[in-house]
């Protein structure tokens, strides 16, 4: 009988090297120590992968990863990104997450690697951060000059809606990252190294959703308005393109489709709402989704009725979008959303996740694969996020 073990490291290379999704990386790693010293820990050649869904658990130092690859939860030892942190963005493989103090932390979850931005403290709109002032640790100023108090739980959940990163920042020492302002939506940004948040001068207020292309950030309000900024040079360049009247939903995101840009329009239903500790608690759910396709002669946004085999990834993270006929485990002309809705207690009491599977076909929509419904309160655990897996 044969002894796998001792097959050439030249041949197991080159089984490596064709092997497709990351996961089946790990599953051929650890088979035996020769197979695993034949190759390296981070794969030479690995295409884009479908996101895995970092899902909240009644532990404090774990997390559950779906994959749709295998229709499997794996779990990891991530206390960086469990009870009592809130993740505030997810790009290039990395987790945005803040913490009741200001530290503003950047963390690849498969890798364990991290990188701190500016803390909470440093964005221009916060005039003074106090430990001592128990209670109203942070004062804010409007856009209007009102100064007013938050706490520490309110600034964690309540400050920052999402980050955005340029790429990731394993890969490039120059990477920017931009911050959308929860109930202003003002835009923020920073660069690696940097000491501190800046405002992105002459953005409109009300910004519902970024995405990063081609060296620029694109931004969307609620109506639809686009601002495109180039972040690069000393100062932040910015122009806007005017869509006209636009039929808006909820909640806004933009999703770059190869060449095009798509704006995904959510629509909730808010079943009740109340005063929290100055937060308001929401309970509601996704009734519908609208798509929208970028024509930039006009310049106007044109229904899509059908997205053919793609399928959109939205939520707290950076939009994404894959080809169902790539991947298994997906299905084409659908959206898969998570949970973010912003204008909300983190600690609210929902019956369940506002999450799942929406049909641009016929309105319909599924749970997600790894979610069995009812089990638990939406908002007494973190709101799961999508993040793709970067092992490097």
């Amino acid at each position: 009988m044969a002894d796998w073990t001792q097959l050439p490291p030249d041949l197991l290379q080159v089984i490596a090297d064709n092997l497709t999704v990351y996961s089946d990386y790990l599953r051929f790693r650890v088979v035996c120590q020769s197979w695993r010293s034949s190759v390296p820990k981070i794969p030479r050649r690995l295409p884009p992968q479908l996101p895995w869904l970092i899902i909240p658990l009644y532990h404090d130092s774990r997390c559950g990863l779906f994959n749709f690859s295998d229709n499997k939860i794996h779990f990891l030892h991530l206390p960086e990104a469990s009870l009592g942190k809130r993740r505030c963005g997810s790009s290039h493989g990395w987790l945005a997450i803040v913490d009741e103090n200001p530290t503003i932390l950047l963390l690849n979850p498969l890798t364990r690697a991290k990188l701190r931005l500016p803390p909470l403290s440093t964005f221009p709109n916060v005039v003074s951060f106090d430990y001592s002032r128990v209670g109203r640790e942070y004062l804010i100023r409007t856009p209007t000059g009102h100064i007013y108090s938050r706490n520490l739980r309110q600034m964690r959940d309540s400050f920052v809606k999402k980050i955005v990163l340029s790429s990731s920042p394993s890969n490039r020492n120059d990477f920017s990252a931009v911050a959308i302002l929860n109930h202003s939506g003002d835009l923020a940004f920073c660069r690696r190294g940097g000491e501190s948040w800046t405002f992105v001068d002459d953005a409109p207020s009300d910004c519902e959703d970024i995405v990063y292309s081609d060296g620029l950030f694109y931004a969307v309000d609620k109506h639809g308005v686009i601002s495109v900024m180039d972040l690069r040079g000393s100062h932040s360049e910015v122009s806007l393109v005017t869509t006209g009247s636009q039929s808006a939903g909820d909640i806004q995101y933009l999703v770059k489709l190869g060449r095009e840009l798509l704006l995904v329009s959510r629509y909730l239903d808010i079943i009740n709402e109340a005063m929290v500790d100055e937060l308001i608690s929401v309970i509601y759910r996704t009734v519908r989704f609208e798509v929208f396709r970028m024509e930039w002669e006009g310049p106007r946004w044109e229904k899509v009725e059908n997205l053919d085999e793609m399928a959109l990834f939205v939520g707290g993270n950076s939009s994404m979008a894959f080809s169902a006929s790539d991947f298994g485990g997906i299905s084409g002309n659908c959206i898969y959303y998570t949970d973010d809705y912003s204008d909300t207690d983190y600690q609210g009491q929902g019956e369940e996740p506002d999450m799942g599977i929406f049909r641009l076909c016929d309105g319909s929509f599924e749970q997600l694969p790894y979610y069995s419904g009812g089990s638990h309160s939406r908002r007494r655990l973190l709101p799961p996020i999508w993040v793709t897996p970067n092992p490097c």
